[in-house]
């Protein structure tokens, strides 16, 4: 399916996303169904993860008064339908306490389902940063495409596509804290290529200390200039006499050679060994 959603080009499912919305209130109103909210699922390849409920509230307050405009669009699955489009509005439904919700049913593939998720959010703008990069991650995938290819087809330039997907290197924590708002992009920016023990402690000064993005810049030149080395300054090591030790080993008939605060006691036979293991005890 994948070769054949490439084949038709991710133009041309573009232009399937603006006409299905451009659709979802027929003219023939007998194509929209009203389905009870629990026989509904969401998409389960929908990229956006987080939600924001005070704008869900705001929409489900819209629904009580207004009730729903635009209907969502649906799959069919044995006895449940599956979300292809309006998530948010079928959330918000659930919010106003309503228990059925205007829907359109639509017959597309598992594929199309993954598809029709991206771009919906992608062109909405919904995802934050973090869900947009593994979108981005995935069309790349599905369809084999060059940053270059992707920054055409969804008409954003390839150094968005590069940078946005460059975040997907970062530490999950730090993800996380850039989904927070607790860093800005600019900061996560100039943690990339850091190993992860520099971002958590990097991203710790952040929220910590209020740090600019100058700031973190300079922090991390600094890390770059200067990094944690085995300490190689030469020690100054004090010198030990051991001339009254190899004058005893002499005096019992055993020679040794003495370098770098080493004293090393040569053996010609075993019975030097023995000899010297007598003396010790």
């Amino acid at each position: 399916m994948a070769k054949e959603a490439l084949g038709r080009g991710l133009g041309a499912l573009l232009g399937e996303i603006e006409e299905a919305y451009e659709n979802e209130m027929p003219e023939n109103k007998h194509d929209v169904k009203v389905i009870e909210l629990s026989k509904i699922k969401p998409n389960p390849f929908q990229p956006r993860k987080t939600f924001d409920q005070e704008n869900l509230q705001q929409l489900a307050q819209s629904i009580k008064d207004h009730g729903l405009i635009q209907p969502i669009i649906v799959v069919k699955e044995d006895k449940h339908y599956i979300i292809v489009a309006g998530e948010r509005r079928w959330r918000a439904s659930k919010l106003a306490k309503n228990k059925t919700i205007k829907a359109i049913v639509v017959d597309i593939d598992e594929e199309q389902m993954r598809e029709h998720a991206l771009i919906e959010n992608i062109q909405r703008e919904e995802l934050n940063v973090v869900e947009l990069a593994k979108a981005y991650e995935e069309l790349i995938k599905v369809h084999n495409l060059t940053h270059e290819q992707l920054a055409k087809m969804i008409h954003k330039s390839r150094t968005h596509i590069t940078n946005t997907l460059r975040l997907l290197q970062l530490n999950k924590k730090v993800q996380n804290a850039l989904v927070d708002s607790k860093i800005t992009m600019g900061h996560a920016k100039v943690m990339i290529g850091l190993s992860e023990k520099d971002q958590i402690l990097i991203m710790n000064s952040i929220v910590g200390q209020k740090l600019s993005v100058r700031e973190v810049e300079n922090m991390v030149k600094s890390l770059k200039q200067t990094p944690l080395k085995e300490d190689t300054t030469p020690q100054i090591k004090q010198q030990y006499d051991f001339s009254q030790i190899r004058e005893l080993l002499q005096n019992i008939g055993l020679t040794c050679n003495v370098k770098n605060n080493k004293l090393t006691i040569n053996f010609n036979s075993s019975d030097d060994l023995d000899f010297l293991l007598k003396a010790l005890k």
